[in-house]
């Protein structure tokens, strides 16, 4: 299972001020609580910053490593951004969030893969735009892995992100999701998952409960990867659990380990 902390995104009213202030110890302070509450890679993504996203891309990774030596999700629409701080990762193998199989998308992400190394999300979209069922998706998916292998990206390399929707608007979406992760891991088996599932949510009450079920039923069908906040406690929770149900946690011992760490009072 990949946990990506999701917390350092300039979208949120606190990151952004810390920025606009250049107040390095907050960023590293919350890089500091993703990790420790299990976050394996740190999200990095600074894309509300248009007029100046590549410094700041820089001035955020190079704190980051000074908090943590933790891999870095790199999360940008912009490739300039992308680069700017794959070049400065220096733990680990660096992700990049993301590719798609909108052609400029794919045309100018690729070779920041091939150059760095990279794990990549792959998003289920291209320039036809969002795919409405199961089936659109897996076009695009057969389509940007045919791709991704004739460029030699390893399998294990490759995070599809189903793209949720939110079950608000579309009373199908969550069910969607589940059969296209069925149906990528049949046709796939080698390639992992990837998604932020908050959008599944979006516009109801309740809302952490029903990511959390949502968590709990997409890792049944094979997702392995989410993009979350580690520090919510009931999220944790529900994925070392739902691990050792499912058979993915040795003896139990990660289930152990976080009830011992108190993660379940």
């Amino acid at each position: 299972m990949l946990v990506i902390g999701e917390l350092i995104n300039t979208s949120r009213k606190a990151i952004k001020e810390a920025v606009d202030k250049q107040d390095a110890e907050y960023i590293k302070n919350i890089a500091k609580e993703q990790f420790e509450a299990g976050a394996n890679y740190i999200d990095v993504n600074c894309g509300t910053m248009i007029n100046n996203e590549v410094e700041i891309m820089e001035w955020l990774v190079n704190n980051i490593q000074e908090a943590v030596e933790a891999p870095l999700c790199i999360d940008s629409p912009n490739p300039k951004a992308l680069e700017a701080g794959l070049a400065l990762c220096k733990y680990g193998q660096p992700m990049i969030n993301s590719i798609s199989d909108e052609k400029e998308r794919f045309d100018n992400v690729l070779p920041l893969v091939l150059k760095y190394k990279a794990k990549v999300v792959a998003l289920c979209m291209d320039d036809t735009g969002m795919p409405e069922t199961s089936e659109d998706r897996m076009r695009v998916v057969k389509s940007l892995y045919a791709k991704l292998k004739a460029a030699e990206v390893p399998e294990d390399n490759i995070y599809f992100d189903p793209l949720v929707k939110p079950i608000s608007s579309v009373e199908t979406a969550g069910m969607e999701v589940l059969e296209t992760i069925r149906l990528i891991k049949e046709q796939y088996p080698l390639v992992h998952f990837m998604c932020g599932l908050s959008n599944v949510s979006y516009g109801l009450p309740n809302r952490k409960v029903l990511n959390r079920l949502f968590v709990a039923q997409t890792m049944a069908v094979g997702m392995d990867g989410y993009i979350l906040d580690p520090t919510d406690k009931d999220m944790m929770g529900v994925i070392y659990g739902s691990m050792a149900l499912l058979g993915q946690d040795s003896y139990c011992m990660g289930y152990l380990k976080a009830h011992r760490k108190g993660l379940y009072q």
